[in-house]
């Protein structure tokens, strides 16, 4: 199954104003990136949202969130958003900023490591 291109045009709309924003397509779905570092990404119908390991149990408790595990093995810092916490406009861009605060507190990525386009067809 393909990763939702309607939710990602959704979430490219929040992502596109700010400096750094890149995207890039990964393991069927897509990432969205800022500075080189992954804010978010979209994996089937589910957003995944990077919030950091202090925030992680936090996000846990949040109606819709759990666990990301793309890998057989958990992937603490990131949660993965069920559609209906995604359904509104408010309720996906706060998963959203979520994910680019947590992205933003990084190092950036040198710029060798982010020569992507903006926008990726």
């Amino acid at each position: 199954m393909p990763y939702d291109a309607r939710l990602a045009d959704r979430v490219r709309i929040l992502l596109l104003p700010l400096e750094g924003f890149s995207e890039r397509k990964m393991f069927g779905g897509v990432c969205f990136m800022l500075h080189g570092n992954t804010a978010c990404g979209i994996v089937h119908d589910l957003l995944i949202v990077r919030v950091g390991t202090e925030k992680y149990a936090d996000a846990l408790r949040q109606q819709h969130a759990r666990m990301f595990d793309f890998t057989g093995r958990p992937m603490t810092g990131w949660v993965q958003i069920d559609p209906g916490g995604t359904d509104t406009d408010d309720s996906l861009a706060f998963w959203v900023r979520k994910g680019v605060d947590t992205a933003c507190k990084l190092p950036p990525k040198t710029p060798k490591s982010t020569e992507r386009s903006r926008h990726m067809d």
